[in-house]
């Protein structure tokens, strides 16, 4: 079966802080049209390394992506790469780090920023480099870009939640409010998306913590939520899920031939 997904990575978001904050998601788990997993990320908790990890399924140490500043293209199959041997059609939302990992690198804002090139693995893009770009921009780009070209795989990645962090610490107003601003801002987009048949999952790449860093083994720099919203999941919340499995998930949910770790019981039989 081959269905459309949508993986959504806030950047920075620990896991109590989705837990305690995003209603919206919450009410829908509640009403049991939605499931909530609290996942533990890879080492180091850092973003480059966890995008690898969350797109291709390998951890930081094998990967060779093990810090931020390692600038250069992804040596691994990824989400997108396994899409486009298949013919599926790929976009993105994102930050440039994720152009830099699976198209080109290093990014070039004026040839990367807008990307429609069907021989690059992601196909269709609208990267930003500046960490506050406002999230319901960025929420705009992506509905662009599916109404425009209705990918098969869709990457959605805001930043404005890491970024609070960073400037305010796991433990302020700041930090927990970007939060809630990002999924009043989803409110807006998952039912259509959801009526349209689309598989949604939400996640993160790592926590945050009160030195307004992370990269360590804290539970609030490890802890991460993980949404799963469609029809084709069983929204079985005692199912344990590893960071390594969601590359693995949306392949099988696009219908990809690929050797990732998986996790079938996630799904409606």
């Amino acid at each position: 079966m081959h269905s459309k997904v949508i993986l959504i990575v806030i950047d920075g978001l620990a896991w109590q802080v989705a837990h305690d904050g995003m209603g919206y998601l919450q009410g829908l788990r509640e009403a049991g049209r939605a499931s909530l997993y609290r996942l533990e990320c890879a080492l180091p908790s850092l973003s480059r390394p966890l995008y690898e990890c969350i797109l291709t399924g390998v951890v930081p140490v094998e990967s060779g992506i093990v810090h931020n500043g390692v600038v250069r293209l992804s040596n691994q199959d990824s989400i997108f790469s396994l899409a486009r041997q298949t013919g599926r059609k790929t976009a993105a939302a994102a930050y440039h780090w994720i152009s830099e990992l699976y198209n080109r690198a290093p990014y070039d804002a004026v040839r990367d920023r807008f990307t429609d090139d069907d021989a690059l693995p992601i196909q269709h893009g609208i990267f930003y480099h500046c960490d506050d770009y406002p999230d319901d921009h960025l929420l705009l780009d992506a509905e662009s870009l599916r109404r425009r070209y209705d990918p098969d795989f869709l990457l959605i990645h805001p930043m404005n939640v890491d970024d609070a962090g960073h400037r305010y610490g796991l433990d302020s107003p700041q930090y927990r409010n970007a939060g809630r601003r990002f999924d009043s801002a989803l409110s807006s987009y998952l039912p259509h998306w959801l009526a349209e048949g689309y598989q949604v999952m939400v996640t993160s790449d790592h926590g945050m913590n009160n030195d307004r860093t992370h990269g360590g083994l804290l539970p609030d720099e490890r802890q991460v939520p993980l949404f799963l919203l469609g029809n084709r999941f069983r929204h079985c919340p005692e199912i344990p899920v590893r960071q390594t499995e969601l590359c693995g998930i949306v392949a099988d949910l696009l219908g990809l031939t690929h050797h990732k770790p998986r996790n079938p019981e996630l799904f409606a039989s």
